[in-house]
């Protein structure tokens, strides 16, 4: 992780939440990491920092945003089937899917089962 790349959201002096924001050699924006303290969740705290990541990559000219979600392969987690309604609703949609073990082969193994990266674009209005 890179200087500048961590937002983090704070209440009343209180780190909250947080999320990661960068740009990819591709060109498109990226958020991940996101993540909001169980004590504060269904408060907004999470769009808020999703908006804030779409804000970041539009005032880098960026047209698209992209998030992976990993995904275990072989069953459904209700948390990462959660993530993933939640994502579609505020404009999300798969693209594409990917195995882990390709990008990360020495990191698979510790995976407490096989899974893969689901990536998300969604096109950003200027």
């Amino acid at each position: 992780m890179r200087a500048g790349e961590l937002a983090v959201a704070h209440l009343d002096g209180t780190l909250v939440g947080a999320v990661r924001v960068q740009r990819l050699a591709s060109g498109e924006g990226e958020f991940g990491m996101l993540v909001a303290s169980p004590d504060h969740r269904g408060i907004g705290l999470g769009r808020r920092l999703v908006d804030f990541a779409e804000g970041w990559a539009r005032e880098q000219g960026l047209a698209t945003m992209q998030l992976e979600l990993l995904w275990p392969r072989d069953w459904t987690h209700p948390v990462k089937q959660f993530l993933h309604e939640w994502y579609t609703r505020i404009g999300y949609l798969p693209v594409r899917t990917a195995d882990f073990a390709d990008d990360y082969a020495a990191l698979a193994p510790l995976l407490a089962t096989p899974c893969d990266f689901v990536i998300y674009h969604k096109p950003l209005s200027r």
